[in-house]
């Protein structure tokens, strides 16, 4: 299929619009650490049902295994550790904003580590679409009762899982460029090495106590995490490895850059704040940029 790493990049955004508003809302109720390591768990189980209802090949190389390995611990341990603690200080746009630096990020990375060049239609895609992003977040800085003001120790916190999460889509390239390996084993692979991780350290720090009482005191914040952990690390995450095992890391991470332009609708529709000039000429041109990159 032509441009199968787009399509499944611009598939992995509207998945992750669904599970950033979703874990931004589960966050405030129930805290970072508790919806971070529920969601992780909840997919990994998913993940290997999967896996194992499916008979998908799960035939891995040492090589593989670690770069997956480490992709996990960077990107979910690391990465997203840091942006569900963003979550605690800023909106969902907001830190879609600071994390819309990714795709810089993972040109550098990508150039660096993978020898990967863009042409100047792929740089021009990439800067008109990251205007537009910017231009879309702008509008949630109007002071709006239902936007939260974002903090410094916020910024530095979503732009720690920025760094994350190009970090993260660079070493899972590495693997998919030493064979061929199902996005589903491969999510699950980078999981495991995550959960292996953050879930002894939150339960020794004692951040991780009993979290069926957490959540049985707010079941609406366990409804939210276990959507957000569907349309995320489950389908999102899988899709985005999809997107990079096709494409470049940058042109990949810069689609799946438009979340904030995809939570246009859920702002007009759910919170009834009209659209001004500013989001619809940021979304036209996030589409524009996008339609360039399809183009490259």
């Amino acid at each position: 299929m032509h441009h199968i790493g787009e399509f499944s990049a611009l598939l992995t955004a509207c998945l992750w619009t669904g599970s950033a508003l979703s874990f931004a809302a589960a966050t405030v109720r129930a805290g970072s650490v508790y919806v971070n390591v529920t969601r992780m768990l909840a997919a990994m189980v998913l993940l290997a049902l999967t896996v194992v209802v499916v008979r998908l090949p799960v035939n891995l190389t040492l090589e593989q295994v670690i770069f997956l390995s480490l992709s996990g611990i960077v990107g979910f341990a690391f990465g997203d550790t840091f942006l569900f603690r963003s979550y605690e200080h800023n909106s969902a746009r907001i830190t879609s904003l600071i994390m819309s630096t990714a795709p810089a990020i993972s040109a550098l990375f990508g150039f660096v580590l993978l020898d990967e060049r863009l042409s100047a239609l792929g740089w021009l895609g990439m800067a008109v679409t990251l205007s537009g992003i910017a231009l879309v977040i702008q509008e949630g800085r109007n002071g709006a009762p239902h936007v939260r003001q974002f903090t410094r120790a916020g910024v530095i916190f979503a732009l720690l899982a920025s760094i994350g999460q190009a970090g993260g889509l660079v070493l899972a390239k590495k693997a998919f460029m030493a064979g061929p390996i199902n996005g589903f084993v491969a999510t699950l692979v980078r999981l495991v090495a995550a959960v292996a991780i953050i879930l002894p350290l939150n339960v020794w720090a004692g951040r991780y106590r009993d979290p069926h009482k957490v959540f049985a005191a707010d079941r609406k914040a366990f409804a939210l995490t276990m959507l957000g952990a569907i349309l995320g690390p489950f389908l999102g995450v899988t899709f985005s490895l999809i997107a990079i095992s096709n494409t470049s890391v940058a042109i990949a991470a810069t689609i799946m850059a438009i979340v904030p332009v995809l939570m246009l609708p859920t702002v007009r529709i759910v919170h009834k704040e009209a659209l001004t000039w500013r989001s619809v000429v940021g979304a036209i041109a996030a589409v524009a940029g996008v339609a360039l990159l399809f183009a490259d």
